[in-house]
């Protein structure tokens, strides 16, 4: 089914914008610090366990547990959120153009980019 005209002339200025802004994106500095999966996954551990001190801190009335508890999960989600240093994968700054070919191992946002790409180019 076609679009109308209404919808089409929606469709490309909101193509003219994210162009417009992509470059932007791509450009953008990064720092090199980057969030860790493994951090992530053991920052919720030590959450999950400060959380069972918690409720054995308040079933058996030592507060001590609880606020041991509390420590932990509060340091679970410090370790979890706080991004590592040095882990980008690619040093350079990533340029934005048609001669990019995906690479086996590239991110899922990578691999969409490029196939953005290549149908702009097909125009």
């Amino acid at each position: 089914m076609p679009l109308s005209e209404q919808e089409q002339r929606l469709l490309d200025e909101m193509e003219r914008h994210l162009m417009g802004n992509d470059a932007d994106v791509v450009s953008a500095p990064t720092d090199g610090r980057t969030l860790s999966y493994r951090n992530i996954v053991y920052g919720t551990i030590l959450v999950l366990l400060g959380l069972g001190g918690i409720v054995v801190g308040v079933a058996i009335p030592l507060i001590a547990v609880g606020i041991i508890g509390f420590i932990l999960m509060l340091g679970g989600v410090v370790f979890a959120v706080t991004p590592m240093r040095g882990l980008s994968k690619s040093s350079t700054p990533r340029t934005a153009g048609p001669t990019r070919t995906p690479a086996a191992g590239a991110s899922f946002m990578d691999r969409m980019n490029d196939r953005w790409d290549k149908r702009q180019g097909e125009r």
